[in-house]
């Protein structure tokens, strides 16, 4: 049997070069598959493998004493769906390009958001009704296919759209309301939420264990509706058989939650596509000019 682990811990790190070199030995040791990123803020990764050598990597990497309290988010997956294993070092886990704002100790990000259970969640839904207000974390396309019910999606493609997002007075009308960040794992949270006090939001939550864990107790049952994107070659995952699709086919606008990367090979983009227009080739383009540049392509 093999299983996927989602973590992160924000910690500082003094030599993030020596905890790559030990982090990409131990996953090699191991025969994991996946990607870590490490810096002076902390680690984060998502690899899979057998789930004897999986649990071994968990029990090796608490080890380290800042890692000693993390979470690991347990999926279905195998190894392979994940090209090869990736352990990098960069300027920030999460490219927000804030990482110079962000503050990191040993308690973790500094000055974030309140972390809730899933329970705490629709507590707080409860007791503040409609005041409190979801805000997604994650990029547009994937809260295409997946958000909390009447949740604000920002115009985001990457992570670091955020701080103009964020910037000005787009969102001065909620800035003094309950707002409930949410991510996949939690991570994205950290950062956005100590971004959003810094700019003068007064009251922010974030879900502990993101998406992941708020799916683990409630499923379909909760405030969440669709599925989940993940960035591995599952696209993503849903919760139970119970669950909706809400994202359109970009063709026929039928309900699907189903992704196929663009059939031009220099196109980074995703397609949202049924199953049905998926079995035409002529279909799978994120946009018509994709479709004609794999033409000139393919004839010169």
């Amino acid at each position: 049997m093999q299983k996927i682990i989602l973590y992160y811990k924000f910690t500082p790190i003094a030599d993030p070069a020596v905890m790559r070199l030990w982090q990409k030995t131990l996953c090699e040791k191991l025969e994991l598959k996946g990607r870590i990123l490490i810096s002076k803020h902390g680690i984060n990764g998502t690899v899979g493998g057998d789930i004897d050598a999986v649990k071994a990597y968990v029990k090796e990497t608490k080890s380290y004493a800042g890692f000693k309290g993390t979470q690991f988010k347990w999926s279905d997956g195998e190894r392979d769906h994940f090209p090869r294993l990736s352990v990098k070092v960069r300027d920030e886990i999460v490219a927000f390009g804030a990482g110079d704002e962000l503050k990191v100790d040993e308690h973790g990000v500094v000055g974030g958001g309140k972390h809730l259970k899933p329970e705490q969640v629709h507590e707080l839904v409860k007791n503040r009704g409609d005041d409190v207000i979801f805000f997604d974390g994650r990029n547009a396309y994937e809260a295409a296919v997946g958000k909390f019910k009447n949740a604000i999606v920002p115009d985001t493609r990457t992570s670091k759209d955020f701080l103009d997002e964020l910037a000005g007075d787009k969102y001065a009308d909620i800035k003094d309301k309950p707002v409930v960040t949410y991510c996949t794992g939690g991570i994205r949270c950290e950062i956005l939420s100590s971004l959003m006090k810094n700019r003068g939001f007064k009251e922010v939550y974030q879900i502990d264990g993101g998406i992941v864990k708020y799916g683990e107790t409630y499923k379909d049952e909760g405030l969440w509706e669709g599925s989940l994107y993940v960035f591995d070659d599952r696209m993503g995952v849903k919760f139970s058989d119970k669950s909706k699709d809400i994202g359109e086919c970009i063709h026929c606008q039928a309900k699907t939650s189903n992704y196929e990367n663009c059939a031009l090979a220099s196109c980074n983009d995703l397609v949202l596509i049924c199953e049905t227009c998926k079995q035409e080739p002529e279909k799978l383009y994120h946009t018509q000019q994709c479709s004609q540049q794999n033409k000139l392509v393919t004839t010169a």
